[in-house]
């Protein structure tokens, strides 16, 4: 189905902001705050407040059940920064699939892909930064998974004793945050989003504008073998250089009529 009507955005979430537009208290920060787009887009999926990097937002509807149901499958990569010197038989532990607690009760993980990372990686800088302790290292690993259970993440390394510091999505499927910064969005074209994710937009489904809701206030919805892959695989921008050809957006001064 045709995807041209549809608007499609990466934006690289910083810490401490919320995954939605509407603000309900003054002191949040949301999306609003970044972004200059029509009414109708929303965030694919979510990103929590206390997580950072790629985020999709599109006015598409056919993207949230084509990109995140279960049976899709789609990979999703994240930088962990954990408490300690993270060990092998947690690596080993998380990859192999963890029990956590969710609202309906516990929960057995999927088995994914973790690697301890030797070296930090290059990420730019957190707003405030990590919290420093002398007498307690820190280290990272990688991680990629194919579900997205709420706060899933950080109760897998928490199950295992290393409680998570920093988590940074860098990628899904091919399409990669690159050289982004935080705070920052771009906008991309529907046939090279649904490329870069392996998402059929001949589907019957694909491409299904948003009708705007006036007057509802709007707000989202809650987010096995070590892996011998480097970690600048996952955060070089090679596959997907085209991608981010075009410069950097930040919200401008003026609106449109049909924009925030």
């Amino acid at each position: 189905m045709n995807t041209d009507n549809c608007k499609y955005f990466i934006f690289y979430k910083p810490y401490n902001v919320l995954n939605q537009f509407s603000k309900e208290r003054a002191e949040h920060i949301t999306l609003a705050d970044f972004m200059d787009v029509e009414k109708d887009v929303y965030p694919v999926g979510r990103l929590d407040k206390d997580s950072e990097g790629l985020l999709i937002l599109t006015n598409d509807t056919s993207l949230n059940a084509a990109l995140l149901s279960p049976s899709k499958k789609h990979s999703r990569s994240y930088f962990v920064q954990v408490d300690d010197e993270i060990t092998d038989t947690a690596i080993r532990k998380v990859s192999e699939g963890v029990t956590i607690k969710l609202d309906a009760g516990e929960y057995l993980t999927k088995a994914c892909r973790v690697k301890k990372l030797i070296k930090p990686p290059v990420l730019p800088e957190r707003n405030p930064p990590v919290r420093f302790r002398q007498n307690i290292p820190t280290s990272w690993a990688l991680i990629e998974l194919t579900e997205g259970k709420n706060r899933q993440i950080r109760k897998m390394f928490a199950s295992v004793g290393f409680p998570v510091l920093r988590l940074v999505r860098i990628q899904i499927e091919d399409l990669k945050i690159g050289k982004l910064e935080p705070g920052k969005y771009i906008e991309i074209t529907g046939e090279e989003l649904f490329k870069l994710l392996k998402i059929d937009p001949s589907s019957k489904s694909a491409g299904s504008k948003r009708s705007p809701s006036p007057g509802v206030k709007k707000s989202t919805s809650k987010e096995q073998n070590n892996s011998s892959k480097p970690a600048s695989k996952f955060w070089s921008n090679k596959s997907s250089s085209k991608t981010f050809k075009n410069k950097p957006t930040t919200k401008p001064s003026k609106k449109s009529d049909n924009k925030r």
